[in-house]
């Protein structure tokens, strides 16, 4: 290890100076959980979008429209009861997100799989429903920390489980 990855006093740095370049984290809506999700991220060192679904000049629809996702950015709706919330999904889907979720409960993951039973396997696979690691979370930065943990693992690979473990 070179000493650019040492901590003071010669002890391993437990980070990389040398981080890759992430995508943005697109967050709809504007609730305490979206919110929550945007501080959390950009402290995580992500660019943040937050789209909220009424009283604005852009719907998150027209974003998505003019702002493409790549392979490094994540979508996260933080309202199952967003207006339009299928066609969000499909539209974020068809796009190339390295991450694709959405709040709810396993009981309205359900219902989100089954109207969007029309698309590919594949595509669905990529669909985080709920989002976020089981943490056992309950309010909205314990469930907005689960869900960048999510982000972080998937950008990596990684499937989020405990470090002792491997």
């Amino acid at each position: 290890m070179s000493d650019a990855h040492r901590a003071p006093a010669g002890r391993e740095q437990p980070w990389s100076d040398d981080a890759p370049e992430h995508g943005r984290v697109v967050v709809v809506t504007d609730n305490p959980i979206g919110r929550a999700v945007v501080e959390i991220a950009r402290v995580a060192g992500r660019e943040t979008v937050l789209l909220a679904d009424e009283g604005v000049d852009q719907l998150p629809a027209d974003w998505l429209a003019a702002n493409p996702l790549t392979p490094r950015d994540a979508f996260v709706m933080c309202d199952h009861d967003t207006p339009g919330m299928e066609d969000l999904l499909r539209s974020a889907l068809a796009g190339e997100a390295g991450y694709v979720a959405m709040m709810g409960s396993r009981r309205r993951a359900e219902r989100v799989f089954a109207g969007l039973q029309d698309l590919p396997a594949e595509t669905l696979a990529r669909l985080h429903v709920p989002a976020g690691l089981n943490t056992g979370g309950k309010g909205p930065g314990e469930i907005a920390l689960s869900v960048v943990a999510e982000v972080v693992a998937v950008s990596y690979g990684r499937d989020g489980g405990p470090m002792r473990t491997g």
